[in-house]
Order: structure tokens, then sequence, then C-alpha cells
């Protein structure tokens, strides 16, 4: 994900789509476990992903679905954390998560990102 700029220029040009068109799905630190958020545009917010996409395309104007994961690590752990298991009580939440993130491609697809957003930003998965 951290040099996933090219990638998705590639497709985006191969494929004649428009960055406005580009749902990119990622996950955040910065978001709670028991959160997903979708948003029209916005910046990196320090996410390596999302920089080398923006430095690619030239722009900021995608779509991103974050799908939070907490940052519950010990200092310097970053990395460990990421690329991690879940622990048992948090794989029921993920998989909720899994499945409405999997139904908000479906709605963004189908009917815009506005109902799509309108569905899942006040959410909560946590219970």
């Amino acid at each position: 994900m951290n040099l996933s700029g090219r990638a998705v220029k590639y497709w985006l040009d191969k494929e004649n789509i428009a960055p406005e068109n580009l749902l990119v799905i990622l996950d955040d630190l910065a978001i709670p476990l028991s959160k997903l958020r979708l948003r029209p545009a916005g910046s990196d917010g320090g996410h390596n992903g999302l920089k080398s996409i923006q430095e690619s395309l030239g722009s900021a104007n995608y779509a991103r679905l974050r799908f939070g994961i907490g940052a519950i690590y010990p200092k310097g752990r970053q990395v460990e954390f990421v690329l991690g298991k879940w622990d048992e009580a948090e794989i029921p939440v993920v998989k909720r998560k899994v499945e409405k993130s999997a139904e908000l491609v479906e709605t963004y697809v189908l009917r815009g990102l506005e109902p799509a957003m309108n569905e899942v930003n006040k959410m909560d998965f946590s219970s």
C-alpha cells in the first residue's frame, strides 16, 4: 500500500477512469476499530499509501474508505501492530466491518458517494 500510487495511476489510465470515480480502501490508525469513515476527498493524513496515490495522481480528489484499526500499540511497534493479527475479541467487529465495507462498495457504485457516506459515517461497530 505504501507505494501504490504508480499502480493506481496505471490502472486509472489503462481503463480510462477519472480519479473522481476512484474509491481507495485503507487501514487507518487514527480511527478507532469501531469505525469506518467514507470521504469524497481529503489529505493523506500521514498515510503513506494515500501520499503515494496523491503524488502519482497530482490530486486528492478521490473517495477513500478508511477502515479504522485503532492505535493501541507500544511505542515504536506501529509496523508490527499494522501487520499483526487481530485479537480474538476484535474479530467479530472486523468481520462486521468487512461485510459492511463490501456493501458500501456496492452502494458507492450503484447509488453514488453521498448515499454510501450517509449510510456509514455515523455507524459504530463496537456493539
